[in-house]
């Protein structure tokens, strides 16, 4: 059989029948209607918007964080302040801090339960803390840490809303991530379900707890 007639030496590549290349543009419609009828689009928008989410929840853990060194020096200058309540906002932020938080954590729920369970525990002991005070009038006069109380109120605000956008948008990638037909394209691209905040327990880890100024 005789091949392609040769043209300065080199060998002619037949052209692609118009029949072909229409089929080629048909097949590319075809795979592209499909990934966005079985969710993968939605499935790209809802993980980047978690992680987005996930980033402002851990800036603003951390920003809490970064006041507490300035409150506790503030409330050391106090004679004969509670010393336990204050042992434990430090043991508490030091725990929270220690903590490693990867991308993987997302994936991970032991990992977000212990990261939650942390950061639970440290705003127990900083909502206790700001109980004692209150049986400090010259500690609640300081302006210094009047600034410090009004900055951490603003920050467990953000804390709030950080969180509770967090929730929303892992609870809308799960629920797609397990109907049908979208799980066959979680399953396909890799799209596993998040971890997400256990709202009831984190109720009831950072409830502030009864002090009673009037035991020895």
């Amino acid at each position: 059989m005789n091949g392609p007639p040769a043209i300065g030496g080199f060998m002619r590549t037949p052209l692609r029948s118009p029949l072909a290349r229409m089929a080629t543009w048909f097949a590319a419609l075809l795979l592209s209607v499909s990934l966005t009828g079985c969710g993968y689009n939605d499935f790209q928008r809802l993980d980047e918007q978690t992680q987005s989410a996930w980033s402002e929840v851990l800036n603003q853990y951390q920003r809490r964080a970064d006041l507490i060194p300035n409150i506790v020096a503030t409330v050391k200058g106090e004679a004969n302040f509670e010393q336990e309540t204050l042992t434990r906002v430090i043991e508490a932020r030091s725990k929270a801090t220690s903590i490693q938080v990867t991308p993987e954590t997302l994936n991970d729920p032991a990992a977000m339960q212990q990261f939650q369970a942390a950061q639970g525990e440290l705003g127990s002991a900083l909502s206790r803390l700001m109980v004692v005070v209150e049986q400090y009038p010259n500690l609640k006069a300081n302006q210094g840490f009047s600034d410090l109380r009004v900055q951490l109120e603003g920050t467990e605000n953000r804390i709030t809303v950080a969180r509770n956008r967090y929730i929303q948008t892992v609870q809308e990638y799960n629920v797609l991530s397990r109907s049908f037909p979208t799980n066959l394209t979680a399953m396909v691209f890799g799209y596993k379900p998040k971890a997400n905040f256990q709202v009831a327990n984190e109720a009831a880890i950072s409830a502030p707890p009864t002090v009673d100024f009037k035991k020895p």
